[in-house]
């Protein structure tokens, strides 16, 4: 059986540091310390940044082979420390284990995407001779590392969010400080461990620091950083860019996503996928299927299957396999979400299934006719709630999808070619899934949003744009 350790460093300067035990984290589901971690200070917040700038200069001259080497040993570790990684990732973030080993999975597909990638940062020769003044002359660019990186990741996806932020660094060749969720920090540490293991990597490269909130304002306004890259709630992102000064900023922030089921839909699939979409780890996804719109003629029925195979649905401990819900992140959030079950059944919504809580667990829950006004449809809810209502008018479910202030994803099930099309032109979204949830991502397609969903994209090759600047060449050619 897998053990995890008492206690966890910091990684500073590629370096395990212990200045301190400060940080509890817990098993989210016993609600009893698991662990304890190594918490940053300013001072050591400030000498990783320090360190990142004296190790831009030599990342950037890092081979193609050099990156490739060390994304490569690190998907070897990863395979080799499966069950570790998907053990921690269990206790740590509650996620039950089958979602844990699909996050594990994702990560190693992360890495090797990106060792693949680190080979290929291509330029373009351009002709430049578009009018007399300019005969004679050529130009070409390529693609440098934008410099010293600041990652701050969120608690839902601790290994595979990370992932999608260390890995285009290490290819692109950008160093970068990163602070992990403080309550959810293991992931990222053990990914530090890692990475110290390969001795081709400058000396600050990288730095993993769990960090108090008070304590890390430096992530986001350190002038010597050229890109800011948070994923997390709306609220905090845009905040922290108001803060960023002149630096690049990425955001990955929340959703509400819908997904719209047609009358010619294969139902049966339909309704696999919206089950998982919208309970997969509690729901505690930023595109998990938050509100489902089916056409009237197949309402009724679809409803009824899915209020019928959601009350089936297995919570309670995350390390036993059979379960589907485990524990929301705190009990906090799951009275949040509860109030706002309660509130829309107060206000005129039906509850099909679910809807009791006890302590951090919350019931899978299926509401149908809840208030476009309540929090429940407006806001996202990050957790095991999914709420239905019906369209006659294929461009009439478009405008719903539409009417939120996110715009993430969104999934359709039709078979009907030119409503994907009209889908397509219509959402405003970062994504369209045709016959599949909004929840779906492969880790190599560009992924972000749009609206409050946030800015720039996710995804290896995309991520990798992100972190590097296009540095063009003119040439003037003699006689």
């Amino acid at each position: 059986m897998v053990q995890l350790k008492s206690n966890y460093p910091l990684y500073l300067n590629n370096k395990a540091a212990q200045p301190n035990s400060d940080l509890k984290v817990t098993d989210k589901f016993t609600g009893e310390v698991a662990f304890t971690c190594a918490l940053a200070t300013p001072d050591v917040i400030d000498e990783a940044i320090a360190g990142a700038v004296r190790a831009a200069e030599p990342m950037a001259r890092l081979a193609s082979y050099e990156k490739q080497g060390v994304l490569d040993h690190c998907v070897k570790r990863f395979r080799e420390r499966f069950d570790e990684l998907a053990y921690a990732l269990c206790v740590e973030a509650g996620k039950p284990i089958a979602d844990s080993e699909g996050e594990v999975t994702r990560l190693i597909d992360t890495f090797r995407i990106a060792a693949e990638e680190a080979t290929r940062n291509y330029g373009e020769v351009q002709p430049l001779d578009i009018s007399a003044r300019a005969k004679g002359y050529i130009g070409m660019w390529k693609r440098v590392p934008i410099g010293p990186c600041s990652f701050i990741s969120p608690f839902n996806f601790p290994l595979n969010l990370a992932a999608h932020k260390i890995a285009p660094a290490i290819a692109i060749g950008c160093p970068f400080v990163m602070k992990p969720a403080s309550l959810t920090p293991l992931g990222a540490i053990i990914m530090g461990e890692v990475l110290a293991e390969c001795d081709v990597l400058p000396e600050g490269a990288f730095s993993i620091l769990p960090a108090s909130r008070d304590g890390a304002d430096l992530f986001t306004t350190d002038e010597r950083l050229k890109l800011l890259s948070f994923t997390g709630s709306p609220g905090v992102g845009w905040d922290l860019k108001a803060k960023a000064g002149k630096k690049k900023v990425v955001l990955e922030l929340g959703g509400n996503a819908a997904v719209i089921v047609d009358q010619d839909a294969d139902l049966d699939h339909a309704l696999a996928r919206v089950v998982f979409g919208g309970y997969y780890q509690s729901g505690q996804s930023c595109i998990h299927v938050q509100r489902v719109i089916i056409h009237e003629a197949v309402y009724d029925k679809f409803r009824d299957m899915l209020a019928a195979k959601v009350k089936t649905l297995i919570k309670g401990d995350p390390k036993k396999r059979e379960t589907f819900i485990g524990p929301m992140i705190s009990e906090k959030e799951a009275a949040r979400l509860k109030g706002w079950i309660d509130a829309a059944v107060a206000g005129g919504a039906k509850l099909l299934a679910g809807g009791g809580r006890e302590g951090a667990m919350l019931e899978a829950t299926l509401l149908e006719g809840a208030s476009t006004d309540s929090d429940v449809y407006r806001e996202e809810a990050f957790g095991p709630v999914v709420i239905l209502s019906k369209f006659s008018e294929w461009k009439a479910a478009l405008d719903e999808v539409n009417d939120s202030k996110f715009g993430l994803q969104a999934g359709i099930f039709t078979r009907d070619i030119h409503k994907v099309l009209e889908a397509w032109d219509h959402l405003d979204v970062g994504g369209v899934c045709v016959n599949e949830v909004s929840s779906y991502r492969v880790d190599n397609m560009p992924y972000g949003g749009v609206k409050d969903s946030g800015l720039g994209r996710e995804g290896v090759r995309f991520a990798m744009e992100d972190m590097s600047e296009i540095r063009n060449l003119v040439i003037r050619r003699e006689g």
